[in-house]
């Protein structure tokens, strides 16, 4: 085969590997594998029955699922139709599934499940370019297309000729997905990646590694509305891997049975996993414990020094291996990805012979723009340029980036378009950074107030602010979590209404100190942050707060002439409280 130029060419490489690779459906503990040859013949049995249904080149389709393999199957089905995915994370509320659908103008939208499909009708109304739904388990209501009965059943021949016979009606150049992202406004933008966009990032930032071993497997847990776990499928695809597909939650139990030599996630998968790691160990035997710490500080400083030291030997076979079988013993290596990865982290999980592979990249960008590799690697960096890509630092410190990686654009905002990818096509990526002595991209700060959690999820702050400030007890709010676990809020009372609601509930207080620590004000402010996060993706909730006893001014430094707030002046200045609230117990499911 030639040079790959779409993705239709990247599944017409995995369906004819040698072994026959398959997808895997790991969730619940099960074990169900569909090889790549009836793969095909479901992708090319979904083309023809969403084509009956009217789907047609540029057409928009949706996929309201949790990773399966019906996922790609459905993606493959599309994109064979010259048609574009809109994919959408799980976890949105019905509201935002609303915006997308609408925004987007999907005709169809493939939803895996009740609740999925619950968000769907109540939102429906609003969407008049919806005209099928699709559901993938259970016997769907009336007015609902079952995901099954829509396949129009095909032999393996005729399977292979359709899908050979679209290939060379898909160009590069044509639209294959739109993922919608939030900017700091918060209005989500749907970032327009293309066929070439896709084929030229996977196959530039594997190019640097090792795709040797057949046979291999990949765990997928990391949503695949992430456009990296999409793009790291894209490449297991076109190097013939078999994909295991498990829910978030099943990760540990996944990854003893699958024992996978791929995977990747976010960084707070491996902050919970090394935490969990040292909190077993702390319950353990003394001698344990002081067996463990000893090896735990040799991994991390091996890491710093490349020098493993004389008891590498003996740590590695009473400590290191056992840890590697916490990723199932045959893990090659990992990708991290999403937000930064705490470089005590990456230093421990290197030290025991756990290579995680930290890159770097935003949705606009189909992500990857850096990323370590073995041959070089920087932790606390997130590697070099990958091949044909430009990186250069604008004068004030942003990264801007250009090359076929590069989005087309927003679906539908031209100015903002415009805003993001200037005349000379250099993409900006809010981000501040700077470039080693040795070629490796180093992130410094945020350009943009747009949050991104530990868990890789982006957070507008603003409009989450906006919702708080509605209450009249709050006079000002201002949202934390970058790089975090979750979202965190300080909170400035509107001092005279409290005064008022106390007064009017029998609340007595020596002084406004005082009054900030009673039980009811408390119980109050808590109903804010509950009335508001009723409206949110769990992600974006705020999860904690503290009340501040003085107003923002300008004076004091916190507001800016139009009377913005000074975030990060902010965030210094209440260092010690925000400290304070995450170094108390996370709150429960985080």
């Amino acid at each position: 085969m030639s040079e790959p130029t779409t993705l239709l060419d990247f599944f017409a490489v995995w369906r004819n590997f040698t072994p026959a690779p398959a997808l895997v459906d790991a969730r619940g503990g099960a074990d169900v594998r569909v090889e790549a040859p009836e793969v095909a013949r479901r992708v090319a049995g979904l083309a023809q029955g969403l084509a009956a249904l009217g789907v047609a080149k540029g057409d928009r389709v949706a996929l309201l699922s949790w990773n399966r393999p019906e996922w790609h199957i459905a993606d493959m089905a599309v994109l064979h139709l010259g048609a574009v995915d809109v994919p959408l994370y799980p976890t949105l509320l019905a509201a935002q599934v609303g915006h997308i659908l609408k925004d987007s103008g999907a005709k169809v939208v493939i939803v895996d499940s009740d609740e999925q499909l619950a968000k769907v009708q109540e939102v429906k109304k609003d969407c008049p370019g919806l005209q099928h739904v699709i559901k993938i388990d259970g016997e769907p209501p009336a007015g609902v297309k079952s995901f099954g009965k829509t396949v129009v059943e095909l032999n393996q021949a005729q399977a292979e000729e359709y899908l050979e016979s679209r290939r060379p009606l898909v160009a590069a150049s044509d639209l294959a997905t739109l993922i919608y992202t939030s900017g700091t406004t918060g209005d989500p933008k749907g970032a327009m990646l293309t066929h070439d966009n896709f084929v030229f990032d996977a196959m530039s930032s594997s190019s640097t590694y090792s795709w040797t071993v057949k046979g291999e497997v990949a765990l997928s847990f990391l949503p695949l509305s992430h456009v990296l776990e999409r793009l790291v499928d894209y490449i297991y695809f076109y190097r013939g891997v078999s994909i295991a597909y498990c829910g978030v939650l099943e990760i540990a139990e996944s990854f003893k049975r699958v024992r996978p030599n791929l995977f990747t996630a976010v960084p707070r998968v491996y902050e919970k996993i090394h935490d969990k790691i040292f909190h077993e160990v702390g319950h353990g035997p003394a001698i344990k414990q002081k067996i463990f710490r000893a090896a735990a500080a040799a991994a991390s400083e091996s890491s710093r020094t490349g020098r493993k030291g004389l008891l590498h030997p003996v740590f590695d076979k009473l400590v290191y291996a056992k840890l590697r079988e916490v990723f199932g013993g045959r893990l090659r290596f990992s990708i991290s990805g999403g937000a930064p990865l705490p470089v005590f982290v990456a230093e421990f999980f290197q030290g025991v012979g756990v290579m995680v592979m930290e890159g770097y990249g935003l949705t606009e960008t189909s992500p990857v723009i850096t990323v370590n590799t073995f041959q070089r690697r920087g932790i606390g960096t997130v590697g070099p340029v990958i091949p044909g890509v430009e990186v250069k630092i604008a004068a004030d410190g942003e990264i801007l980036t250009r090359g076929r990686h590069v989005m087309t654009g927003y679906w539908g905002k031209p100015d903002e378009t415009a805003a993001a990818i200037d005349k000379d096509r250099w993409f900006s990526t809010g981000d501040i950074g700077e470039l080693t002595a040795d070629g490796l991209l180093r992130i410094t700060d945020r350009k943009k107030d747009l949050l991104v959690t530990a868990g890789g999820k982006n957070v507008a702050p603003q409009p989450v602010e906006n919702a708080l400030k509605v209450s009249p007890l709050v006079e000002n709010a201002v949202l934390f979590g970058d790089r975090q676990p979750y979202i965190v809020a300080l909170l400035v009372p509107n001092f005279e209404a409290l005064e008022a609601w106390a007064a009017a509930q029998g609340v007595k207080a020596e002084n406004r100190e005082h009054l900030l620590r009673h039980p009811q004000v408390i119980a109050a402010f808590h109903k804010v942050i509950d009335d508001t996060n009723a409206g949110l993706a769990r992600f974006e909730a705020v999860k904690k707060f503290r009340l501040l006893g003085q107003s923002f001014t300008l004076e004091g430094g916190e507001l800016t002439p139009t009377l913005k707030v000074k975030r990060r002046v902010v965030e210094k200045r209440h260092a010690a409280l925000l400290k304070e609230m995450y170094s108390e117990p996370a709150p429960k499911g985080e």
